[in-house]
Formats: C-alpha cells, structure tokens, sequence
C-alpha cells in the first residue's frame, strides 16, 4: 500500500492504521433513486409494442377466442412478434421457443415455435393459437384478465426490471466514482475514459495496456500523458465467496499491470466486506492502491500521479 501525503491529515501512519480507517468507513448502502425500477427505461419499452398491443386488445372479452385469434392474424399476421413479451420473461427478448412435447418420452420432437416471423400461413397460426392457449397467456383475454395489454406490459416491465437491482449498486458506485473523476481530471489538466478497452487505450493516448483477458476493460483509465493509471470499481452490500475470488482476482492484475509500467486502483465499498476483511486485508497489503468511497470525498486523488513512497509493514 502507497502511503499518500494525504493520511497525514487524517493521523493515518502505518498500513494497520489505513485498513482500520478503511473498514470504519465502509458504506452500509449506495442506494440512490434508480434502485427501485428504472422507468424511463420501462415505457420506452412498452411503447415499442404499442401498436401490436393495441390490436390485440380486440380479442379481450371475444367469446369465440379461437376464431377471432386465427382472423386477427390474417389481416395482422406481424402481430404475433408481441406474444412472447406477454409473459415474465428473463429479459432477453427470445422469439423462438423448443417446448418439450412429452415429459414421459423425451425422445420425442420438441414443439417449435418462432414468433420472429409472420403468422401467414395456417400452420403458423395454428402454432401461435396453441403458443397462447398452453401458455395460460389465453388468461389475459378472459372475464377475469386485464382490460389493456398495454397497462398490462408496463407491469410486466416494471417486475423485469425490478430483478435487475442486483447489478444496480454496481453502476451507481460507477457513477458515484465517475463523479469524482470528472472533478478531479478536470482541476488537474488530465485526461480519462469510462469503460476503457486495450484497445481504446492505446488509440486515444498511445499506451500499450497487456490484457489478461479476452475481453477486458477498465472501468476508468486516466492519465496526465506521461504515465496511466487504471481503475476497477464496485461496491458489495452483502458477503460471498465472490468478494474473496475478486480480491484474488485484483492482486493478479495490479502485478500484470504494474510490471508493465502501469498503475492500478482498485475502489471498493460496502458492507459485505465486514465479514470478509482477510481476503480484503491481504489485498490492501498487496496493491498500491485500495481505496473506498470516502477516501475519493477527502480528496485522496489528488494524491495519485505524484511519486508515492510505501508504508512501512
């Protein structure tokens, strides 16, 4: 760990000092607002089926579900695109399914149904209607179903999203980093990059950054032209095995980076690493830098270019 001229402000002398002040300020949360659902994000997906939506509004309530169904997809054939968005789906958009045909023989045919084509011809209709039918989606169309499938797919976008909150402590921690950065990089005359590949690296500033992975990037890169430091960032609410395989992870790449004659920091936070403190400590102990939130707020990085010299073990 780099001893920064900073810790002096703040009675930090030695390296057990530093981790005692990291621990104590860990954040017991980084939830902002966006947490919840994000909604600009829920209607512009709704809306992109409106039309589909709409037409098929028309069956809702229709006693002959069967034949007004098979007549609606002859004059809207392209409507079918929409059916699988009516059920809860894992976000990924799917338009063709493989559905087992029998449980008791399980050499026999899957079901094949692909929404991602017209309903033209009698076959695919017939496909589409019982897709419906063995689905419970004929449910929505009954008396006891939903008024506006409209009304009906914000719902089922807002729970979509809703499931994504895991991955949202992530990107607010990016934010809140990325804040800071914009500041800093700007009263210093330096330069930065969000998610910064090799590749993009080494276009914009000319360094040469080895990866050790395929598709590696950087959640920032920054650099004053001389020398390039890069950055990992995130923040963990809740203990795991995952935080011990990434301090492992990290103390690999800050020596990968560091024989190449480049500087790496790693800003961590939350309160999953209360019960995980070994692996944390043995990392702190290892990289030059390991950061949290708070440090960013005193100012810490005001202190990253210049030449540091190392805490005393």
């Amino acid at each position: 760990m780099k001893l920064l001229k900073s810790f002096s402000n703040d009675c930090i002398t030695d390296s057990d000092s530093a981790f005692d002040d990291l621990i104590a300020t860990l954040r017991s949360s980084l939830t902002t607002w966006d947490y919840f659902v994000n909604w600009k994000k829920v209607s512009a997906n709704a809306a992109s089926l409106r039309s589909e939506l709409t037409i098929l509004n028309s069956l809702i309530g229709t006693k002959d579900f069967d034949s007004a169904f098979d007549s609606l997809l002859l004059t809207h054939p392209e409507i079918v695109s929409a059916i699988p968005s009516l059920l809860v789906r894992d976000g990924s958009s799917k338009k063709k399914f493989s559905i087992v045909s029998d449980t008791k023989n399980l050499s026999a045919p899957d079901l094949e149904f692909d929404f991602a084509k017209p309903a033209n011809t009698p076959q695919l209709r017939q496909a589409a209607l019982d897709f419906v039918k063995s689905s419970g989606i004929i449910q929505l169309f009954g008396d006891s179903g939903v008024t506006d499938l409209n009304d009906y797919m914000r719902g089922v976008e807002a729970g979509l999203d809703s499931n994504g909150r895991k991955n949202r402590s992530g990107k607010s921690m990016e934010r809140v980093v990325d804040g800071y950065l914009k500041t800093f990089t700007a009263s210093k005359g330096l330069n930065y990059l969000e998610q910064a590949t090799p590749a993009d690296i080494r276009r914009a500033w000319g360094f040469v950054v080895p990866s050790n992975k395929s598709k590696r990037s950087f959640d920032f890169a920054i650099t004053d032209q001389k020398s390039l430091v890069l950055m990992e960032v995130n923040f963990y609410g809740g203990g795991g095995s995952k935080l011990k395989a990434t301090a492992g992870e990290y103390k690999g790449l800050h020596n990968f980076l560091v024989a190449a004659g480049h500087k790496f920091v790693w800003v961590t936070d939350g309160a999953g690493w209360l019960p995980t403190q070994n692996p944390l400590r043995e990392a702190f102990d290892h990289l030059d830098y390991l950061w949290n939130l708070d440090w960013l707020n005193r100012g810490y990085l005001s202190d990253l270019l210049p030449t540091h010299r190392s805490l005393a073990s």
